[in-house]
């Protein structure tokens, strides 16, 4: 079966995770995780791309976007992925793939999962057992939004101002939210959603984003016909 072309709608939030093949590391310096954040800096403003959330493990990395342009996220994608590559395999004397295939994506409903899905990302550390707080992790959008660093890469979201009217109360809410933690059901979705590229939200969010594009965004049952309304 053929695979499905990418799924990417301007204005909409994309969770983005990219694996190191066969989950070999990514980084092996301080040097590498500052190179790549400086990549994705470029190459988010050169193709239009506001980044809300990221962490940066040591063989995976998790990036919360919302691109102005349909080709925005795998333009930024394809440039950031090959130029940290040539650079690793450089730097550690390698050669060949660093990557574990196509970067694996899903556009989530902005209010039922984009707050939970930066407390996802910024939870990632804390689940694997290396610090025992989000703001302990150096690799993370976290420390930006609860004012331990100013971070040029961010562009907080729209719900994220929402929090408070000032600064302090933004930040203070955000730590309340990070702290109350994500439901197991809402990490798996999360995950799932993302490794698969089915789109994530109630029917009502399907049902409108399916008229914005002709890929189809979510699994139907076999032999099943979908019908799909071409945006006007």
């Amino acid at each position: 079966m053929a695979r499905l072309p990418r799924l990417s709608v301007p204005g909409y939030p994309h969770h983005i995770i990219q694996r190191g093949n066969n989950r070999q590391p990514i980084f092996s310096a301080p040097a590498d995780y500052r190179l790549l954040l400086d990549l994705l800096d470029e190459n988010a403003k050169k193709f239009d791309v506001a980044v809300h959330a990221y962490v940066l493990m040591s063989n995976h990395f998790h990036l919360l976007l919302t691109p102005e342009t349909q080709d925005g996220v795998p333009q930024m994608m394809q440039a950031v992925g090959r130029r940290y590559v040539r650079y690793f395999n450089d730097a550690q004397g390698r050669t060949g793939t660093l990557w574990e295939g196509r970067y694996k994506s899903t556009l989530i409903q902005t209010d039922r999962y984009l707050m939970a899905c930066m407390a996802y990302i910024d939870l990632n550390p804390v689940r694997a057992g290396m610090v025992a707080q989000a703001g302990d992790y150096p690799w993370s959008s976290h420390g930006h939004y609860i004012g331990q660093k100013t971070d040029r890469l961010i562009t907080p979201h729209p719900l994220y101002w929402a929090l408070g009217n000032t600064p302090f109360a933004r930040e203070a809410a955000y730590v309340e939210l990070v702290n109350a933690g994500v439901s197991m059901d809402q990490q798996q979705a999360l995950t799932q959603a993302t490794l698969s590229g089915w789109a994530l939200g109630e029917a009502d969010f399907v049902s409108e984003l399916q008229k914005k594009t002709d890929r189809r965004i979510n699994k139907v049952s076999a032999g099943r016909p979908m019908s799909v309304s071409k945006k006007p």
